[in-house]
């Protein structure tokens, strides 16, 4: 790995500029984030398909930021937030003159598309957009981010592909932003990797997840209200009333004190645990009972895949959008509205009781591979002009 560190701090190795043949991921970070995970997955992806590929984040930091993959160019703008990387980053697209750039998340996708036609130099600009923008877009709160989503339809519009991470979301794109059908490809997200297989062997850094426990509910994601971790908390009261069982939620959070009190109030603080983030969620997901996903939207949750390729059961809220596509109407996994405690809790308890066989789902979630995203993503980004 090759890392350059802004434009005035020193470097670690060749700062030499990447060739015009070049593949530019754009992030702000390497936050524990199913959007950085991905991009991880799809750089090291077009590594092995023979590409050279640099990863351009505006903060050095995050949890994933040990695991950027060798050969890769990292260059770290080191700017506070990514209103500041407009100007750095526009002076490194001059200076590196990549041949496409791909960037994701709606922040950083307007501020690379400005950058990247301000800068006069003709690259393929290619933005992925992974949740539902119209959701995010009706709770953005202050001026500033309420600009961020009046921009996004004509900016967008700018770019030479957009990508949406499932049919859901890009369908509300295309409504939201008034875009034509063959503006926005729909791409899935890279989750299934043979190596989950090993990763899911090792031995689980929990101490309810040992042999003889309780049977375990796992759920994953950011503490927010998006994610209705508050009504997969009363689901919970409902099934721990009928079996012992104990409730495991991962993720790091701003909903976490409010979540923690919630358990307390009804009484299940000690059957609940908030662990944080898991650099290896796959070994708790291979134990676990079933793995729930509450949320009240999505994008495309690479958590219900993990899940499915861990071996493990799943249930999920029938939100937009991505649990339906994924698990087919149902086929591979028990669906239920969003929002509904009862309904939740009803289709846990028959997990806990029937113990499916998850051999189906399990090759289901190997259709959603890195190699086979990264194709597609190539295919985009290399497109003739």
């Amino acid at each position: 790995m090759t890392l350059t560190l802004g434009s005035s701090a020193t470097s670690v190795g060749s700062q030499r500029a990447a060739p015009r043949s070049g593949i530019c991921i754009v992030l702000h970070d390497l936050r524990g984030g199913g959007a950085e995970r991905a991009c991880l997955r799809l750089a090291r992806g077009m590594i092995a398909a023979g590409r050279r590929v640099e990863l351009v984040l505006v903060r050095g930091e995050g949890a994933y930021l040990t695991d950027v993959p060798s050969g890769i160019d990292l260059t770290i703008l080191d700017c506070p937030r990514v209103s500041n990387a407009l100007w750095p980053l526009l002076a490194h697209f001059r200076r590196t003159r990549p041949r496409a750039i791909l960037s994701a998340l709606t922040h950083m996708n307007l501020a690379t598309i400005a950058a990247a036609r301000l800068s006069g130099h003709r690259t393929r600009v290619v933005v992925s957009e992974r949740n539902q923008i119209s959701a995010k877009a009706r709770a953005a709160v202050g001026l500033r981010q309420r600009i961020v989503y009046q921009a996004v339809p004509w900016l967008y519009a700018t770019a030479d592909a957009i990508i949406a991470v499932s049919e859901g979301v890009a369908r509300d794109l295309r409504s939201f932003g008034q875009f034509s059908p063959h503006k926005v490809s729909v791409v899935h997200n890279p989750v299934f990797d043979p190596d989950i297989a090993e990763l899911a062997r090792q031995e689980p850094l929990h101490p309810w997840l040992l042999a003889g426990d309780p049977p375990i509910i796992l759920a994953a994601g950011r503490l927010h209200p998006q994610k209705g971790f508050d009504v997969l908390l009363r689901a919970f009261a409902r099934v721990r009333a009928q079996i012992d069982c104990r409730l495991v939620i991962l993720g790091e959070g701003a909903e976490r004190a409010s979540l923690a009190a919630m358990a307390s109030d009804i009484g299940l603080a000690y059957d609940v645990d908030f662990p944080g983030f898991a650099r290896n969620p796959f070994s708790l997901m291979a134990r676990a009972a079933v793995f729930v996903l509450s949320s009240r939207w999505e994008g495309f949750p690479n958590a219900l895949v993990e899940a499915m390729a861990s071996g493990v059961p799943v249930v999920s809220t029938d939100c937009p959008s991505g649990p339906r596509e994924i698990l087919d109407h149902g086929r591979y996994g028990r669906l239920v509205p969003p929002g509904s405690a009862e309904l939740l809790a009803d289709a846990i308890l028959a997990v806990l009781r029937e113990r499916p066989d998850t051999t189906a789902s399990r090759r289901r979630a190997e259709m959603f591979s890195v190699a086979a995203a990264t194709r597609q993503y190539l295919d985009l980004l290399e497109a003739a002009p």
